[in-house]
């Protein structure tokens, strides 16, 4: 029979395996250390939970929810079948694709203001990241104990993404639009490195800077624009 477990009290357990993981790793994290950010026993816990697989599971699938958080329908929710994890993340990934803005602009041949068409591509790269923010922390986090999902994140989206971005740069290049770079790779991966620094990374550095989300994508907007743009 399920457990009548209120709904907040479930979304407030996916949040805290999610702040728990990201800050020690997976292999750190115990079930103790979520309960205690929880509240509750450790034994309460597994009312919720099978295990840690299951709890970890759960973390990836709610990180960055924003609709009405629904509560599963039997509990604890089981763990999860070998390589059942890793087909969401995947099929996460393929969900977001390239940047729309990013694939039309490969379509083009022609471009009345590349400056206006660089800005889209990095806004809409900075809003994907940030829109997802916990949840490829908590992937960059779980990395060294979960390959699989490592391969999945950085040899499948972020390697897609950074060709798409590198053919790009050298076709504006070409075209004399973009200033040259001497290196078309070094020069995609600075443009991602630096979004998902700002739009990522810098929520959880120990000594942020207090700088307003708005004016941060601003300032890395600017930054890429005013560099390769001649505009």
């Amino acid at each position: 029979m399920s457990r009548k477990i209120p709904d907040r009290r479930f979304e407030d357990l996916a949040d805290c395996a999610v702040r728990v993981f990201i800050e020690r790793g997976y292999r750190r994290t115990q079930m103790s250390d979520v309960a205690e950010a929880l509240g509750v026993a450790k034994g309460t816990l597994y009312l919720y939970v099978e295990s840690k697989e299951a709890l970890f599971d759960l973390a990836l699938r709610y990180s960055d929810a924003t609709d009405r958080f629904t509560k599963p329908a039997v509990l604890p929710v089981p763990t999860p079948l070998p390589g059942a994890t890793a087909a969401f993340v995947r099929a996460r990934l393929t969900a977001a694709g390239t940047l729309p803005s990013l694939a039309a602009s490969l379509e083009r041949t022609r471009v009345a203001s590349i400056s206006t068409e660089l800005e889209c591509i990095v806004r809409e790269l900075y809003d994907l990241l940030a829109r997802n923010r916990r949840g490829i922390k908590l992937l960059d986090r779980a990395a060294p104990d979960h390959p699989d999902l490592a391969a999945l994140w950085f040899q499948g989206g972020r390697m897609g993404l950074m060709a798409s971005l590198e053919e790009y740069l050298g076709r504006r290049i070409r075209g004399r639009r973009l200033r040259s770079v001497p290196n078309l790779a070094a020069a995609a991966r600075l443009i991602i490195e630096t979004t998902v620094f700002w739009a990522v990374h810098r929520h959880w550095d120990p000594y942020p800077q207090q700088i307003d989300e708005r004016m941060a994508e601003e300032t890395v907007v600017r930054f890429v624009v005013g560099a390769l743009c001649k505009e």
